[in-house]
């Protein structure tokens, strides 16, 4: 049997289901835009030896997370629950830390980002967990390649971050 939510959306998920899974996508989406903005801030901000290598790599890792935004938050909306409305409530939700510091070394930008791109895999792998145990399989479709991505950023910024 088909489950109506509040916005009439036929699903096959329980209504727990909708709700747990929205709220998860919520704060993915959330961190999604921290990351992106730390990105292109680090991108923006960028200077040094290798300061052309490191420029573009962030340019193409910021292309790549905000992609994910709008796959996001449309997952959420398919299911029939809610997604995030404003800057605001993303900075309440957001489990990546901002960077307004006004210079930050390039090294240091490389292992904060990867150590942020790692939270984000984290993130993104509990709320995989929870889309097998709710039967969610089309979420559950995206977040395995956005997981790829991510580990493959991680290991970009590792291996710049190497001093041997």
């Amino acid at each position: 049997m088909l489950q109506k939510t509040l916005f009439t959306i036929p699903t096959a998920l329980s209504e727990n289901a909708v709700h747990d899974i929205s709220e998860a996508l919520k704060l993915l989406l959330s961190d999604a835009f921290a990351l992106y903005l730390k990105t292109k801030n680090f991108h923006w901000h960028m200077s040094g030896p290798h300061f052309r290598d490191y420029h573009l790599m962030l340019d193409d890792q910021s292309d790549q997370i905000f992609a994910m935004t709008d796959a996001i938050a449309e997952r959420a909306r398919k299911i029939g629950g809610t997604t995030v409305r404003s800057i605001g409530q993303i900075a309440r939700l957001q489990r990546i830390a901002d960077n307004d510091a006004e210079y930050v070394e390039p090294l240091d930008m490389i292992a904060e980002l990867r150590d942020d791109n790692a939270i984000l895999t984290q993130n993104m792998r509990e709320t995989h967990s929870l889309c097998d145990e709710t039967g969610d399989v089309a979420t559950a479709s995206l977040l395995k390649n956005w997981i790829d991505e991510s580990e493959k950023r991680i290991w970009f910024l590792f291996e710049c971050g190497r001093h041997r």
